[in-house]
């Protein structure tokens, strides 16, 4: 399995909700579990502070049940390390409390909580509101996800593909064994199509495009439109030779695609790929540079091919490479 796959994602809106419940006391634990078994949710068990952030950022649950007055470390503690958190900081938390003090939950609320229940609270309510907490997270998630994603294609578009290649780069630079691979993808004369057919073919071409990239890059790449003819592919843990046989399945695609509506229009697509290891690139704007520049160079040498940034500012055209290494 790809390594980021591993790791659950509080995204993913076909998985069971899963709520992790970090309580002190085995019988809250006991209750719970029992009272929630015929509900559409998976309740994991932590049993303090510390456990209950490792398991939030290991499992990324859909929801937190947190209780505040535990020993060792506070639950307000817990809950400002979980909204501190980059990665934690969108799950919700419902903080459960003894006390019904106003103080308490002003901060629990200033610190990012969702909810508040007191104790003994009535599991009916408590039921409640944990539904209710799930479909506000998941319509949020939805609404941002909406954000990001192009209305044309329905590919991720710009505001993505910069937050998740500073995130795939920045993971690849920090560790020894971690590859990332960049492509950037233009669809060649592509204003000479629009100027000829119409904008109305001009959209078929991006949306057809949009549809090969889509069935073509694995389930763990992630394809972008950049902007105008130009799209971006992120290809994580991926070498060069790999990143690039998937960029030669796409081109020859999109070269042998037809249009019903539009027989007399041929496409095709250059691509400028760059790949771990680059030492003279640093950060995900050399990064971006560089693929940019293998690209410039596909399409100043002919077109319709990929061409691959050598590690020392030279670029090599695909079939000529020798890309195993």
């Amino acid at each position: 399995m790809h390594p980021r796959l591993e790791k659950r994602t509080v995204s993913n809106q076909d998985q069971q909700p899963l709520l992790l419940l970090v309580d002190d006391s085995p019988a809250i634990h006991r209750l719970l579990a029992f009272k929630l078994r015929n509900e559409d949710v998976e309740l994991i068990s932590a049993y303090d502070g510390a456990e209950g952030l490792e398991s939030a950022q290991r499992q990324m649950p859909t929801l937190v049940l947190l209780d505040l007055n535990m020993p060792t470390m506070h639950g307000l503690e817990v809950l400002k390390a979980l909204k501190g958190d980059e990665e934690t900081h969108n799950i919700p938390v419902i903080v459960l409390s003894g006390s019904a003090q106003s103080e308490e939950k002003v901060q629990a609320f200033e610190l990012g909580a969702m909810d508040f229940v007191t104790k003994p609270f009535d599991l009916p309510e408590l039921r409640a509101r944990i539904g209710s907490a799930i479909r506000l997270h998941r319509l949020m998630l939805m609404l941002g996800q909406r954000a990001q994603i192009d209305g044309l294609t329905g590919l991720w578009n710009r505001t993505y593909f910069d937050e998740r290649l500073e995130s795939e780069v920045n993971e690849a630079l920090r560790g020894e064994d971690k590859t990332v691979s960049l492509a950037m993808c233009d669809l060649d004369h592509f204003k000479k199509l629009n100027d000829g057919f119409g904008h109305p073919a001009g959209d078929a071409v991006l949306e057809s495009f949009a549809k090969i990239l889509s069935s073509t890059v694995r389930s763990y790449d992630i394809a972008c439109r950049y902007g105008g003819e130009e799209f971006a592919l992120i290809f994580p843990g991926t070498e060069a030779h790999e990143a690039a046989g998937v960029c030669e399945r796409i081109r020859k695609a999109i070269e042998e695609h037809r249009w019903t509506a539009y027989p007399e229009i041929r496409a095709t697509a250059s691509f400028g790929l760059a790949s771990t290891p680059l030492p003279e690139v640093a950060g995900p704007t050399g990064w971006l540079e560089a693929a940019d520049q293998a690209l410039y160079s596909a399409k100043t040498n002919g077109r319709n091919r990929i061409h691959v940034h050598d590690g020392a500012g030279g670029f090599g055209d695909l079939p000529n490479l020798k890309l195993a290494g």
